[in-house]
């Protein structure tokens, strides 16, 4: 059974920093797809950093040079370290494992969700 868990969510001012953590259980960040998606309030779930089997990070314009993802594999962590953070940058954020890459790598579709952690920028 594979579980995942959010933290590091929480109430920040404008241009400060926060980061996510997700901890995964039944499951091993490795060689495998991994990426944190975010939604908020009357907005579609968007995609906002990811990295593919390769290892290469991608992450959504809004958010690139602000947000940067990584796996510590020892501890098998998965983060999302978040600086400059703006008030349109509120919403509940999910981490995400597995699965794979469509549309020609163009968007990720996980196999695993965590339940989300909620991020205020006011």
């Amino acid at each position: 059974h594979v579980q995942l868990v959010e933290s590091g969510g929480g109430l920040v001012r404008s241009g400060g920093s926060l980061r996510l953590s997700c901890e995964a259980s039944g499951f091993s960040f490795g060689a495998t797809p991994v990426g944190w998606f975010r939604k908020a309030p009357g907005k579609e779930q968007e995609e906002t950093a990811t990295i593919n089997s390769d290892g290469r990070p991608s992450y959504r314009p809004s958010v690139e040079g602000r947000f940067t993802i990584s796996v510590d594999t020892n501890k098998n962590i998965l983060y999302l370290q978040m600086d400059s953070l703006r008030p349109e940058d509120t919403a509940v954020y999910r981490c995400a494992a597995g699965g794979m890459f469509g549309g020609g790598g163009r968007y990720y579709l996980p196999d695993h969700w965590g339940q989300g952690t909620q991020v205020t920028v006011s």
